[in-house]
């Protein structure tokens, strides 16, 4: 039996069967997900490797439930503070603790919530504070709730969404991971728990109350104000659904498909949110990129709010082994031959400001011909890959636009980026009459060398 930590007063280990009220479905799920992690090696490897703890085959790890701190004269808990979890990583002599505080349903952390439990961290030599709800993050580091850097100067704080946890357990499962079959089936339980309904475990389905009044603004050239609350909540919800893309797209490939950020917003996420909000007020189009492990370059998201269009491609450079753009399409036509032509098209690329070209695929299948262009000899350097949904009046909805995106990124994928394929230039060749010339020239013998050499 685990002897509970001196500075807590009580506190329970994490059940993987929580005996508990039907209502009481956030402890529940936050005691599964913590017991399942003390379970499954594995599980808790993954888990912690996303906020940079490295977890031993030798390390143990402790998990603890509704704990209560001691009241001690260096700091008085409220006595309504009762974090859901405790994590104790335990490595030779050292420790590493985390507290835990989960949330389901539509239900957040607060500010001054998450502010008291760093200060219960700090107090007690704890090492990090990691929340857990439906709200989506693009990287563990960045926390939905926005605080002074100042809180976080002696504890880390860290977010995972309860999506981003179930990803984790598909993927271990999927890829066929966890080494011990009793742990196999363990995972698979908690996974089974975590897909039904009884979790409150969710995903993000719908664009934020403004979005509608957003579209029609842009759609009547109404000015916009990168600092209101209408744009900074419709790009906060479209940083939610680009880490919703991610994860659905991990799942369907069973592979870890991740955001491609500037390294200056991977460390700042107020920077993101105002930098994307800026360049929506200038652009009227809200724009992430998806990089995908092996796929020939990174899978572009765009959706312009003044046409009402969805898009995604890929962008491939032309192979230069080939003179004419012609013969520079039918390489790529030829990769796209079990695609479904419907909803895309070829845009084509030359130097300079020479005419970009842009046909559907259906027509260039019949005629590579139509993508030259007939004001440039130019050849085309660069082939976009672009699928388009036109959503017309649905694009204002606030459910049906993240729906529509959710479909229109797997389909490309399915139907067209996974046959890209980049090219690469040709490896050197030895021609037959060089070689056959070269076989042909008188070899000095062994006494001639060594005379040369003296």
């Amino acid at each position: 039996m685990e002897h509970r930590p001196d500075f807590l007063r009580s506190g329970e280990p994490a059940r993987l069967i929580p005996i508990v009220s039907d209502s009481a479905r956030e402890q529940k799920s936050a005691s599964v997900l913590l017991a399942g992690m003390r379970s499954v090696y594995e599980l808790r490897q993954a888990l912690l490797k996303s906020i940079g703890v490295r977890v031993g085959a030798r390390a143990t790890l402790e998990a603890w439930t509704e704990v209560v701190f001691s009241t001690t004269d260096k700091v008085s808990a409220p006595s309504n503070d009762r974090p859901d979890g405790l994590l104790i990583l335990r490595t030779g002599k050292k420790e590493w603790k985390a507290l835990i505080e989960a949330k389901i349903g539509n239900e957040t952390v607060s500010e001054e919530q998450i502010s008291r439990y760093l200060q219960q961290a700090k107090a007690h030599g704890i090492d990090a504070v990691i929340t857990i709800t439906n709200q989506f993050s693009a990287l563990p580091t960045h926390h939905p709730v926005a605080l002074p850097k100042t809180a976080t100067k002696s504890v880390n704080l860290y977010h995972w969404s309860w999506a981003f946890v179930r990803t984790q357990c598909a993927l271990l499962l999927k890829n066929e991971d966890v080494e011990d079959e009793d742990q196999v089936f363990i995972l698979r339980e908690i996974l089974r728990y975590f897909e039904s309904d009884r979790s409150g475990i969710s995903h993000f389905d719908q664009m934020n109350p403004e979005w509608k009044d957003i579209v029609n603004k842009v759609k009547s050239n109404a000015h916009l104000t990168k600092t209101s609350d209408e744009v900074q909540n419709t790009i906060a919800a479209w940083h939610q659904e680009q880490r919703d893309l991610c994860l659905i797209m991990t799942r369907l490939t069973g592979s870890t498909v991740s955001l491609k950020l500037k390294h200056e917003h991977r460390l700042d996420p107020a920077k993101r949110l105002k930098d994307d909000a800026d360049q929506f007020c200038k652009t009227h189009t809200l724009h992430c990129a998806l990089s995908i492990p092996n796929a020939a370059a990174d899978l572009d998201v765009s959706a312009d709010v003044q046409r009402r269009m969805i898009y995604c491609s890929m962008k491939l450079a032309a192979p230069k082994d080939k003179r004419s753009t012609k013969a520079r399409v039918n390489w790529l036509l030829r990769q796209l031959r079990k695609t479904n032509p419907g909803g895309f098209f070829i845009r084509a690329t030359r130097p300079g400001k020479a005419e970009t070209t842009y046909q559907p695929l259906k027509d260039l299948q019949a005629a590579p011909e139509l993508i030259e262009s007939t004001t440039s000899n130019s050849t085309a350097t660069t082939f976009d890959v672009v699928y388009e949904v036109d959503l017309a009046g649905k694009f204002s909805g606030r459910k049906v636009f993240i729906e529509e995106v959710e479909k229109a990124v797997p389909h490309f994928y399915q139907e067209a980026g996974q046959w890209l394929k980049a090219w690469t230039p040709p490896a050197p060749k030895i021609e037959k009459q060089t070689y056959e010339s070269a076989a042909a020239e008188p070899q000095a013998s062994d006494q001639e060398e060594r005379q040369a050499s003296d």
